[in-house]
């Protein structure tokens, strides 16, 4: 059997690797690294180092986990508080000094990996445990640490299940531990000349810990993480909700969770709970004072039919709303610092400059939705690094021309602060300035690879809030939010099947030869010659999702879809040159992209004249043209409630907004404009139809009708799309 050797920064999930590290925690863990480093002593017994190991895992990351022995097995991390809970972690532990049982890495058919397989088929096998993650060897000063997948692959098969079985029953010469070391273990590992990988660390080089580069620390950091060892959900998993947020944002809106015959509910706070400074509340009290539904058309179809019923959705509609373009600023916020090298000059959304709703909705509709040039002379000072983006949501929408604007909130209502306020030092604020330091309480740059959190902010990114908004939104209509590895798994199957079909279907391919023999996705890696041809195929999918919520699948769908191009070799940059010096893929329903060489985390940023790294710059360009194409070409969606539909536009804005990069034709420092792509996502009734259709998809006696009428409205979205002139969109929306 060979051994493949990986080195941590290789054997860490890239969804992970993204997330930075807290520097309280990293530090505790350096100082935890020099202890043990300086405890090892090579004439110590096995039983005295396993203690420095127990103290090593419990001082650093495992104090609510079990660390302990079981039975024969060395060492164990359980995966709950106690050794009630399964094994998650087994160690096979020896002393520096014993040469002769550790495995090294040319040589690992050592007694060492034979007590571990041992260990480890006694756990699968007896136990039944199926919830070991990874298999660790180490004296201490050397450590392979090797993925339980990888482990059972290689451990766990027929043959060898059915040599334990049989020498554990007594149907072999001897029941001792060695007959099993020597004559089944060793043997099998002879006799096979498959690989299996490991990640090798070596603690003698962490000596001079001080003196190492921080970058080199944080990979070992996570590698010894719950995150890894344990495979915990991280920071920045789509499928984990920080319910700190989640329930202190419901607080501010006005809002609560409850339960009503089994089923969530997040409605209006009870009577007694409300509070006048809230959102929801202040909204609605502005909305009755100035009997601003009489002014919206089709009321009772849009809201409901009861007067309070109506004025809450409205409200909520309204709030939602508005936060979505608040939360939006913070990511934007984020980028900007993050592509500047954590400069705080460029954050913006900050009680102390934001000190009323009038200056918030200047943000809106002053600063974000007009071209430096065009703005007045006082926006311009106060806003002066923030960069126009032209879209849809800094734009006033129909509702707010027909109700309100934040602007007519009234900014010096206090609220309490929760009671699990992330704002410990504060009883009460007002109502704005406690929505920016709430959010200023968490950390939204929550992408670093290699980098350090100086402060203790949790991390919160557009997944998240994804899931927070259907949370929020959906629970009233009975709808739930799909999990990441749902809709990646979704999207990788249906998506790959489709583009094979729409290959075999395309004329300037089905004439290849052999190419109708194509039956699935590796098939057609090595079929495409024609680049440019082939991206065309690829942008002529249409995915349309009828309940779009939050949009998670849509955005599933776009990494997917990025994910394939850079599979067949066909994504370009925008010098029509293909892409190929780096690996993209989607992990943890994340788009991951690194270096195929170095493996290293690509990060757009700045250099310190203010202009964007080249080569960066060319991929950043690259992604955010694709994205572009398949958002306006490719995804679609509907849903019955506006608030999701307003959402899912957001989360599309999101993404964009992920790979923005600084254009070079401005003698402004400007990112690149977000596009009309709103246009995409519609409010509608999915299971309802609005005309009688035959067989040919259009209605009967009018087909010449029909065609002239979509031909025009595809002409009115092309120029809806393609224009940064709101005065041509505004007609051609209303043509649409």
């Amino acid at each position: 059997m060979i051994l493949k050797i990986k080195i941590p920064a290789n054997s860490i999930n890239k969804a992970f690797q993204k997330d930075k590290v807290n520097r309280t925690n990293f530090e505790n863990f350096k100082n935890q690294l020099q202890i043990i480093v300086n405890k090892i002593d090579d004439n110590e017994s096995e039983e005295h180092l396993k203690n420095f190991l127990i103290q090593f895992f419990k001082n650093t990351f495992f104090q609510n986990n079990e660390v302990n022995t079981k039975g024969r097995t060395d060492l164990a991390i359980y995966n709950g508080i106690d050794n009630k809970t399964t094994v998650g972690v087994i160690f096979e532990t020896k002393k520096p000094s014993n040469k002769a049982d550790m495995i090294t890495k040319t040589d690992i058919n050592k007694k060492a990996l034979h007590e571990i397989i041992l260990y480890y088929l006694q756990e699968r096998i007896e136990f039944e445990n199926n919830e070991i993650k990874n298999i660790i060897v180490t004296n201490l000063n050397e450590w392979f640490i090797f993925d339980a997948i990888d482990f059972e692959r290689a451990f766990f098969n027929t043959k060898l299940k059915q040599e334990y079985k049989k020498w554990k029953t007594g149907q072999k010469t001897s029941k001792n531990t060695d007959f099993f070391y020597n004559e089944i273990a060793k043997k099998y590992i002879n006799q096979n000349n498959t690989e299996i990988e490991c990640t090798y660390v070596n603690f003698q080089t962490f000596k001079n810990i001080e003196k190492l580069p921080e970058n080199k620390l944080i990979n070992l950091y996570k590698l010894f993480s719950p995150e890894h060892l344990l495979k915990l959900p991280h920071v920045n998993d789509s499928n984990s909700l920080d319910t700190g947020f989640y329930n202190e944002l419901l607080h501010i809106i006005g809002l609560e969770e409850t339960k009503i015959n089994n089923k969530k509910i997040i409605k209006r706070k009870e009577k007694a709970n409300r509070n006048p400074a809230s959102l929801i509340e202040n909204t609605i009290n502005i909305l009755q004072t100035e009997d601003r539904l009489k002014h919206i058309n089709n009321i009772d179809k849009r809201y409901g039919t009861k007067q309070n019923e109506q004025i809450i959705n409205v409200a909520l509609e309204l709030n939602i709303m508005w936060i979505n373009r608040i939360l939006f600023l913070k990511l934007l916020e984020a980028q900007l610092i993050q592509y500047h090298g954590d400069n705080t000059n460029y954050q913006f959304l900050k009680s102390k400059n934001i000190v009323d709703f009038d200056q918030l909705n200047e943000l809106f509709f002053e600063v974000l939705a007009k071209e430096h040039n065009k703005r007045s002379s006082n926006i311009k000072e106060i806003f002066k690094k923030i960069p126009y983006l032209n879209s849809s949501l800094f734009e006033i929408s129909r509702l707010e021309d027909e109700t309100i604007r934040i602007n007519s909130l009234k900014s010096r209502l206090k609220l309490p602060t929760s009671s699990k306020s992330i704002l410990t030092q504060k009883n009460e604020l007002t109502i704005l300035e406690y929505i920016l330091d709430f959010l200023d309480a968490y950390d939204f740059t929550s992408e670093g690879s290699g980098k350090i959190q100086e402060e203790n902010k949790n991390l919160i990114n557009a997944s998240v809030l994804g899931l927070i908004f259907e949370k929020i939104n959906g629970y009233k209509d009975g709808s739930y939010f799909t999990p990441g590895y749902v809709t990646m798994y979704m999207s990788r199957e249906n998506i790959r099947n489709a583009v094979v079909q729409k290959f075999k279907e395309a004329n300037n391919f089905a004439k290849v030869p052999n190419f109708g023999k194509v039956e699935t996705f590796d098939e057609l890696k090595d079929k495409i010659t024609d680049r440019k041809q082939a991206n065309k195929v690829i942008n002529s999918l249409k995915i349309c999702d009828p309940a779009v919520g939050s949009g998670h699948f849509l955005v599933s769908a776009l990494n997917e879809i990025i994910t394939i191009k850079s599979e067949l070799g066909i994504l370009e940059y925008q010098n029509s040159n293909r892409v190929k010096n780096y690996k993209i893929e989607v992990v943890n329903d994340e788009l991951i992209i690194s270096d195929k060489e170095t493996e290293e985390l690509f990060e757009y940023s700045l250099n310190k004249k203010g202009n964007a790294v080249d080569y960066k710059q060319d991929l950043q360009e690259a992604i955010f043209h694709e994205k572009q194409t398949i958002i306006e070409n490719c995804l679609f969606g509907v849903d019955i409630n506006p608030n999701s539909v307003n959402i899912c536009r957001l989360r599309l804005w999101i993404e964009l907004l992920k790979s923005s990069y600084y254009t070079k034709e401005s003698k402004y420092l400007e990112l690149k404009t977000l596009p009309n792509i709103d246009i995409n996502i519609k409010q509608g009734n999915s299971l309802v139809g609005r005309f009688s259709l035959n067989g040919n998809g259009v209605t009967n006696g009018q087909a010449q009708k029909m065609k002239l009428v979509t031909e025009k409205y595809k002409t009115q979205v092309i120029l809806y799309k393609s224009t940064n002139d709101k005065i041509v969109k505004q007609k051609a929306e209303n043509e649409i």
